[in-house]
């Protein structure tokens, strides 16, 4: 159990370090008006807490940092909320404030705010797209038998696929073909496209179009739609503004896992509901292993759809980045929320 003394400097450490990324010695803490104790008193309250783990000595000064431990301590004990600003609310809100009928589009603009807000890497990811339902689908005829499904989901997702017609198809046979789908398929969940195309729209095909086996399975890989999130970044390289990030080949790795974007994947997999911070080696990938990474979920009519991450140094501005993100996953969950209740 920390002391009373203990506490409060542990905290003058880490918002300092947060605040100016140096080791902060006695000497300096001594200066402090809110710590109104001698070099020597706060030199041994930190030679406990080093020995228990909540300070380390860099190699460079005899300062210290906060260890992970030491974070992890700050961020579920010492934390306090930290109001946003007037501007800042409001830039938020301009995500919002225009009538936007695409979720991507939403997502979109709210990782490119966030990254100007933190100067962080902001990560959004988006609802599973097998999680959707279809909205619409169009074809567009290419040249040839060839022509493009345009499928268009409840959510905003849109994708292209390239198909074969049968030989022959006029534009009248496709704007029917594209009636037939639209009347059996609007409002069926991706995940379940393929067996209502096998079960009932073959039986229509079959009915109405030769060669209809080579469109029906031409169709059947036109719908067949990607199973991950879709993820979206701001401030891929913000990273490379950080005094512990300098050095390019430190960070070689967490750039290729931004760029991959795979390994995100599996992070958010297991983000739990609200607001999360995982410090450190607490992200269980090596790549990011000197970062903190805060997450928060939205949703849609109460439903958590996706994720809301900003990726930072574990010297992190943890109260404000969490305040900005508690604030722009209810705003956007209301925004999404309203947006589908008008469709």
């Amino acid at each position: 159990m920390l002391t009373d003394r203990q506490l409060l400097i542990l905290q003058a450490i880490i918002d300092d370090f947060i605040r100016y990324a140096q080791p902060i010695g006695s000497g300096k803490l001594s200066k402090k008006a809110e710590i109104n104790l001698s070099s020597a008193t706060i030199r041994n309250e930190m030679a406990d807490l080093e020995e228990h783990g909540y300070i380390e000595k860099t190699h460079t000064s005899s300062g210290r940092i906060p260890s992970e431990k030491g974070y992890r301590y700050y961020v579920d004990h010492l934390l306090a909320p930290e109001m946003l600003r007037a501007h800042e609310r409001q830039i938020i809100r301009s995500i919002f404030a225009e009538k936007i009928y695409e979720l991507e589009d939403v997502v979109q603009r709210s990782a490119s705010v966030l990254s100007e807000l933190t100067n962080y890497t902001a990560i959004l990811l988006g609802p599973a797209v097998k999680e959707n339902k279809l909205k619409q689908l169009q074809i567009v005829p290419l040249t040839g038998d060839k022509a493009v499904a345009v499928i268009i989901t409840d959510t905003g997702h849109v994708e292209n696929k390239i198909f074969s017609l049968p030989d022959n198809y006029t534009s009248g046979n496709i704007e029917k073909l594209v009636n037939w789908l639209n009347d059996k398929l609007t409002g069926v969940p991706i995940s379940e496209l393929r067996d209502k195309i096998e079960f009932e729209v073959a039986e229509l095909l079959k009915r109405n179009i030769n060669e209809y086996d080579r469109l029906l399975q031409s169709l059947l890989q036109a719908i067949d739609m990607p199973g991950n999130e879709k993820i979206f970044f701001g401030g891929k390289t913000n990273m490379l503004n950080q005094p512990e990030f300098n050095n390019i080949h430190k960070i070689r790795s967490l750039l290729d896992m931004i760029e991959k974007k795979d390994g995100f994947y599996e992070l958010f997999k297991h983000t739990p509901n609200g607001i999360h911070v995982s410090i450190g080696k607490e992200n269980k990938n090596m790549a990011i292993e000197d970062c903190s990474l805060i997450t928060a979920t939205y949703s849609i009519a109460k439903e958590p759809v996706g994720t809301i991450a900003i990726l930072g140094p574990t010297r992190m501005e943890y109260s404000r980045v969490i305040s900005l993100l508690d604030v722009l996953s209810k705003d956007m969950s209301q925004a999404l929320t309203n947006m589908f209740n008008e469709q």
